[in-house]
């Protein structure tokens, strides 16, 4: 075979991979727009979530630092879930040394106490660094029997599915899953854009179209946290952690 047939046919490739590509994003575009990025969202949060019992133990799943977005939510049902169950017990999830008072499950946990969480009810789990070594790690707990124990997680919404199906394969029997959904907001977003001055020339109108101004973005948010998550899903199923 010629080089210049070899090139060919490296031209032809690359240019099937970009048109795939550009297939691939024009349809993540159209179904942008639609409600279908949400209800998958929703259905990874929700199939596995369930509270069919008072917890003992409350387990937050760690989801990055402290501030930050998926902690602070985390935090907040925990909270509400540990105020529903005053006698359960709340085990905070997160790598570190929690020694140190500036690491992340401490401020995850100054968080709880601030809320009116009595410290004596936290416990900490330090070495896990995925669902699975979590789910691991924590079956040291109360001598080895919290897999037979009612038990509630808490995480984030894309996580719930795989984080419940986890701990079920390693031996937990009572598990109840809540789901760190964010609320939208109550109030009416449209705007009049003439109102607000400006250039008015060539420029559309859209404060009246919060499809465009927020649910678009949103939904491409939901579609990647989708594609990240179903990857995940069918790494743990490869290894037999799910």
């Amino acid at each position: 075979m010629t080089n210049q047939k070899i090139v060919k046919r490296v031209l032809a490739f690359i240019r099937s991979v970009l048109l795939a590509f550009g297939l691939l994003f024009f349809v993540l575009l159209v179904l942008s727009f639609t409600t279908l990025p949400y209800w998958g969202y929703y259905w990874l949060g929700t199939s596995k979530s369930k509270i069919t019992e008072k917890p003992e133990y409350i387990v937050l799943l760690g989801g990055g630092g402290m501030p930050s977005e998926s902690n602070l939510m985390r935090a907040f049902f925990v909270f509400k879930a540990a105020h529903e169950f005053p006698e359960s017990l709340i085990v905070i999830a997160t790598p570190g040394d929690t020694a140190d008072l500036k690491s992340t499950a401490r401020l995850v946990a100054a968080e709880l106490i601030n809320k009116g969480i009595d410290p004596q009810r936290i416990l900490y789990e330090q070495t896990g660094t995925n669902t699975r070594m979590e789910a691991l790690s924590l079956q040291k707990f109360d001598a080895g029997q919290i897999s037979q124990k009612a038990v509630l997680l808490v995480t984030s919404p894309e996580h719930m599915r795989r984080s419940v199906l986890v701990f079920r394969k390693v031996g937990f029997t009572r598990i109840s899953a809540l789901p760190a959904f964010e609320n939208a907001l109550e109030a009416d977003l449209a705007f009049k854009d003439d109102e607000l001055g400006g250039n008015k020339k060539f420029i559309p109108n859209i404060g009246g179209h919060t499809s465009v101004r927020y649910q678009f973005w949103n939904h491409l948010k939901y579609e990647i946290l989708i594609a990240r998550e179903m990857t995940a899903l069918g790494y743990y199923w490869l290894r037999g952690w799910i």
